[in-house]
């Protein structure tokens, strides 16, 4: 099997690039920083799997098109885009500068979209392919003080669900998981569990992954309830902590 996962130096994306090596994959990941890339690459061949380390910046067009290029040039094929990098402010909107917010849309969304972008041709060619978007449960349900790492994820939901529809009866998948790791007092699930729960759902492709079950259930209130489901959501919401980050 053949990875290719963005934000792969830490969190998330260093957890689901090893789960896989010890499966035999053979990992292209991607990050800005070369030293951290070189560190993740040497635990992947430790692991068991072939791994390929690029330097390349998610909101880049050009920076996801050489990275899906250079992957399959090497590997012959790609199987999985999974696209990872992200990262959180928070704070009341009002308190968000517009220069944070357009950085969340460039890493969070835009570098989701060019990742997959950059994929699809490949797995179109290929008839065959699966795209992993590691998303949150704050995209389907927002919280106080997430207001604009929110939208973002509710970004990536909705092009998850119309690439879905999109790519119906075809080979080529699409799986959207909510894989924040939190500190705060909400849902919490370590690195390990989500990169299982994405190993799973790469094994046997699903719509949604739920790492941390109990936010299949808050979705579920919030499509039946929202009004009863904003009073059960205040106890989670984040007072700002700037810079949290997955991948």
């Amino acid at each position: 099997m053949i990875v290719a996962i963005t934000g792969a130096s830490s969190g998330i994306g260093r957890a689901t690039a090893l789960r896989l090596a010890r499966d035999g994959a053979a990992v292209a990941v991607c990050a800005r920083r070369a030293d951290r890339l070189d560190a993740v690459a040497a635990e992947i061949a430790a692991a068991g799997g072939q791994a390929l380390p690029i330097v390349a910046d998610v909101t880049s067009d050009e920076a996801m098109t050489m990275f899906v290029a250079k992957t399959v040039e090497r590997f012959g094929r790609l199987d999985v885009m999974m696209c990872n990098a992200g990262f959180g402010i928070y704070g009341a909107i009002d308190e968000i500068t517009p220069d944070q917010m357009r950085k969340l849309m460039d890493i969070n969304y835009f570098g989701t979209y060019y990742a997959a972008r950059a994929a699809l041709p490949v797995f179109r060619r290929q008839q065959r392919g699966h795209i992993v978007i590691v998303s949150s449960i704050v995209g389907k349900r927002g919280v106080p003080y997430m207001g604009a790492y929110s939208a973002t994820k509710f970004a990536q939901v909705g092009m998850a669900e119309c690439l879905r529809a999109e790519l119906y009866g075809t080979d080529i998948h699409v799986s959207e998981t909510g894989g924040d790791v939190s500190s705060s007092l909400g849902p919490w699930q370590s690195v390990e569990h989500v990169a299982d729960a994405v190993a799973g759902a790469i094994a046997h492709p699903v719509a949604e992954v739920y790492p941390y079950f109990q936010s299949r259930g808050l979705v579920l209130l919030n499509a039946i309830a929202p009004g009863f489901c904003d009073r059960i959501v205040q106890k989670f919401g984040r007072k700002p902590v700037r810079g949290a980050t997955h991948g």
